[in-house]
């Protein structure tokens, strides 16, 4: 299937002579800081210098090794924070563009077929895996090459969690983030589609059939603005709007004016999309100010290029109607104030309303982007220990029951910048090395019960 791309991806392929000049600038540096800097810890200077040398295959087994999500990361992750924020020509302002030679290498295996990875032998041992995301297939990905059967179960049609649904196009395609999934599919996991934990699985029968347990299943949708007229027409959750831009969809008659409530990736993505599909003025607006935004600096540079509009330390207080529609937002502006103590550092300033400052905006969409609810019910029903909706989890991910491992969202902790792909897909590979002693070490397995606190 053809996805739509809303417009020039953000970042085109390198041009052979750019590959080569890039490639061959790279030093080996003796403590690889670049290296140090990415979460998967994927060996830089080894898949550039393969790069060098032509062994384009060789140079994407050595990525895929360490990242499973490596075609995607080298499209969304944030390398200016990461990798090429630690290459020693970041110094001169030209750092090396690991990004891109990382696509290089990865497209060139998608766009011929090749295969890197086989299944390890039978184990005899089956896990499941709660959700089809980054932090899923990357555990799926690496538990079949240890030999265990996999089975994951998702709630959506398609694998991928927010790579394939959640993210702009022309940042990342629905198809590089379906390729990826189809490559764990290939090595023999087992997929379950539309299906959700507590109403059509249970941790009985989970525990029952399988040997062990990745809970990988992400966060929900964005939460309510819980304000009056959020019943009215035109009032939109980020993701599903996202979503059905990206796949086709219809997303309905925007309007000339667009308001995003909220600051993260999400709600850049939001703003994007929506002035990529026509609406003229579109704005975003955020109850604190620039320095607290928790989207990527470079998201934040893009948005501005494409002309979006940002209001800061403003909350909205109502939503205003016509027949039945989104009019106008009536704003309120806000100060940050002291905390006090025994919060998070990132929170030690919190918004406080500022009366009689209300003003009133127009909008004829308003797309909700403040977010997303913890899967309480759903921890609930697995029976394992959460703190502040976030689930609690060991060194080896295992969580407060023995056998239940996590990684993802999921055990995100609340209050700090946003998560990253590559973050996700590393936990997946931490998580699957634990399921993996688990299963081989009797020692390791106590039964199906809490894990001591």
């Amino acid at each position: 299937m053809d996805y739509p791309t809303l417009g020039e991806p953000i970042h085109k392929p390198l041009t052979e002579l750019e590959v080569k000049l890039e490639a061959n600038r790279c030093l080996n540096c003796y403590d690889a800081p670049c290296m140090n800097a990415c979460p998967t810890h994927i060996d830089v200077a080894s898949f550039i210098g393969k790069i060098a040398t032509g062994n384009l295959k060789g140079s994407a087994r050595v990525i895929l090794d360490a990242n499973a999500m490596g075609a995607s990361c080298a499209r969304v992750c944030p390398t200016e924070e990461l990798c090429e924020g630690a290459c020693v020509y970041k110094k001169d302002d030209s750092p090396i563009r690991i990004g891109d030679l990382q696509r290089y290498a990865i497209d060139w295996v998608m766009d011929n077929d090749v295969e890197i990875f086989t299944p390890g032998p039978s184990s005899g041992k089956h896990v499941a895996i709660i959700g089809g995301g980054p932090a899923g297939l990357s555990a799926a990905r690496d538990l079949r090459r240890f030999g265990h059967a996999v089975t994951i179960f998702d709630s959506n049609d398609q694998l991928g969690g927010l790579n394939t649904y959640g993210i702009v196009p022309f940042r990342l395609s629905a198809e590089v983030a379906i390729w990826e999934a189809q490559q764990v599919v290939k090595l023999g996991a087992n997929v379950v589609t539309n299906a959700h934990v507590g109403r059509d699985i249970t941790l009985a029968s989970l525990l029952k059939d399988f040997d062990a347990v990745v809970l990988a299943c992400g966060m929900g949708r964005v939460p309510k603005l819980a304000i009056p007229g959020e019943e009215l027409g035109g009032v939109l959750d980020a993701l599903d709007f996202i979503e059905r831009a990206k796949l086709g969809k219809d997303v309905g008659n925007l309007g000339k004016h667009v308001a995003v409530i909220g600051a993260g990736n999400t709600a850049i993505d939001a703003l994007t999309c929506a002035k990529r599909l026509g609406a003229e003025h579109v704005t975003m607006y955020y109850r604190r100010g620039e320095a607290e935004m928790t989207a990527y600096e470079f998201e934040y540079d893009f948005a501005k290029m494409e002309g979006i509009e940002f209001r800061f330390f403003c909350a909205p207080k109502r939503i205003i109607g016509e027949n039945g529609r989104v009019s106008a937002v009536e704003f309120i502006r806000t100060e940050l104030v002291a905390a006090g103590e025994g919060v998070l550092e990132s929170l030690m300033h919190v918004p406080k309303t500022i009366q009689g400052s209300e003003f009133i905006e127009p909008a004829d969409t308003i797309i909700s982007a403040i977010g997303q609810s913890r899967l309480l019910d759903t921890f609930a029903e697995l029976g394992i220990r959460t703190r502040e909706g976030v689930v609690d989890v060991d060194e080896s991910l295992q969580t407060s029951r023995h056998g239940v491992f996590a990684a993802g969202d999921c055990i995100f902790e609340k209050g700090t910048r946003e998560a990253m792909v590559v973050e996700a897909a590393e936990q997946g590979k931490v998580a699957a090395r634990s399921v993996d002693a688990y299963l081989n070490d009797p020692s390791l397995r106590h039964g199906s019960g809490q894990a001591p606190a």
